[in-house]
């Protein structure tokens, strides 16, 4: 009698010890050890100054990833930061696969139906970019309809591209998956002209002096938020204090001289 009730005992200590590691590796995914929430937070990394990898760590870095881990400290959470195609960060967010988007994301009127933003960062626009020395191109309206230009996928730059011709204004619109690969194929002659933002096509030619030239004027302005998933106001205003209070502190500023001057 005395060992059956050591064994029920034991039995019971067993399935509780079970039960409380089985509840331990169930718990909440989104806490760190320190119980801070923890985001996902994804980007295209092929639009430098915003999202690009280190050459040296191969790890996400860039404008968006210091202003993002910024507004997280200031506001107690941590990032978990994933490379995805720009075309699927959106369907990805809306998926509950990712919980923000920090990549350099112009919040039109088209993407505010379909996500929520936060207050917008950055004011750009779209310039049209050619190889160096190109003489026949001078602005937008010189591309002619025996010409290729191209653009990122999931872009204005793209659309805008796609445009052309359908219009019949352009032979071909060629749209990449990442920037890197349409700038060397503006580079080697693919396509005859670039379309693309600003800040992005300047920090190319920064990198690669001597390749490709801006050409015309700044074609339309954008304004870049962080998105998040249609009706997440509580994480949103968790950016946007966040982003109030490092521009407030002057951290915004110094982020911004580190990649932008």
């Amino acid at each position: 009698m005395k060992m059956n009730m050591k064994k029920i005992v034991a039995l019971a200590l067993v399935m509780i010890v079970a039960f409380t590691f089985g509840a331990c590796g169930g718990a909440d995914t989104n806490k760190d050890a320190d119980q801070k929430p923890v985001y996902k937070v994804a980007m295209e990394p092929t639009f430098p100054p915003f999202d690009t990898t280190d050459k040296q760590t191969g790890e996400l870095t860039g404008f968006d990833v210091d202003m993002m881990e910024a507004i997280a400290e200031d506001q107690g959470f941590e990032l978990k930061w994933e490379n995805m195609s720009f075309d699927g960060l959106i369907p990805a967010l809306q998926a509950g696969n990712i919980d923000i988007i920090a990549s350099g994301m112009n919040a039109s009127d088209d993407r505010r139906e379909q996500v929520d933003f936060s207050d917008t960062y950055y004011d750009s626009g779209l310039v049209v970019a050619v190889k160096k020395g190109n003489t026949t191109i001078t602005s937008l309206g010189a591309i002619t309809a025996d010409m290729k230009v191209g653009g990122q996928i999931g872009t204005t730059g793209a659309d805008l591209c796609q445009k052309l011709q359908t219009e019949g204004k352009v032979k071909e619109a060629k749209i990449y998956n990442g920037l890197d690969v349409a700038v060397m194929d503006l580079q080697n002659g693919t396509i005859d002209a670039l379309i693309n933002d600003l800040p992005v096509t300047k920090a190319y030619i920064d990198a690669q002096p001597g390749t490709i030239q801006i050409v015309g004027d700044v074609l339309n302005a954008e304004a870049y938020g962080i998105a998040v998933k249609k009706g997440n106001q509580e994480l949103l205003d968790k950016i946007n204090a966040g982003m109030k209070n490092i521009k407030d502190s002057g951290k915004f500023d110094e982020l911004y001289a580190k990649w932008f001057e």
